[in-house]
């Protein structure tokens, strides 16, 4: 697959080119390397029943296999939320789960244990490969990345998701490039607050 188009939010790009630019080619190259037109199914959804597809989940496993033998590495963060506002604002710039709990607690509130995972990590940077639903990119930028990054855990979030024209050959509703970068834009500069570099791929050939 290649690299067809992709958007710098708050300067992600600069930043690796600058001081990620090692991480960065491992990213292209991991990109480079799968072949998607080797990783089909036939469709199940009604629409498309029996069609021939990509298969998100064989190519998310492909970057899998490709990246954790670089020592990226699955994350996946527990820390504790309450329904009761004040105290969640009393807890939110808190890292320590233990201490979250306390509070909440010692507040007289339940301590709700959850987590949040991103895909793959690997010094300072965060990488989501996301080929599913479209409101899974939102997730991905306003939850995940922002989480980490406002824990000092990372400094960029990078965004990997299929173009419009290898979507059309996807199951229905997965996010594409092209309509997540309009959302992003329409949201203005600051928002999301992490620094994100948004990655467009697809096959250089679509033979399907």
């Amino acid at each position: 697959m290649i690299v067809a188009n992709l958007y710098s939010h708050l300067n992600g790009y600069e930043y690796m080119m600058v001081h990620r630019k090692k991480l960065w080619d491992e990213i292209v190259r991991a990109i480079n390397d799968i072949d998607a037109n080797q990783y089909t199914k036939l469709s199940k959804a009604k629409p498309s029943l029996g069609k021939i597809h990509y298969d998100q989940k064989a190519l998310n496993k492909q970057f899998e296999h490709i990246l954790f033998p670089q020592d990226w590495k699955s994350v996946k963060t527990p820390y504790y939320v309450t329904g009761d506002i004040k105290t969640a604002r009393e807890i939110a710039g808190i890292r320590d789960k233990s201490e979250q709990k306390r509070i909440i607690e010692s507040n007289g509130f339940e301590a709700i244990r959850t987590n949040n995972q991103v895909d793959f990590v690997k010094d300072r940077v965060a990488v989501e490969v996301q080929f599913g639903k479209y409101f899974s990119v939102a997730y991905d930028l306003h939850v995940k990345h922002t989480f980490f990054f406002l824990r000092n855990d990372i400094d960029v979030g990078i965004e990997i998701v299929p173009t419009r024209a290898m979507c059309l050959k996807m199951d229905t509703g997965v996010a594409w490039f092209e309509n997540e970068v309009a959302n992003v834009i329409r949201e203005g500069r600051s928002n999301p607050t992490v620094p994100i570099v948004m990655i467009g791929i697809e096959p250089e050939h679509i033979d399907i």
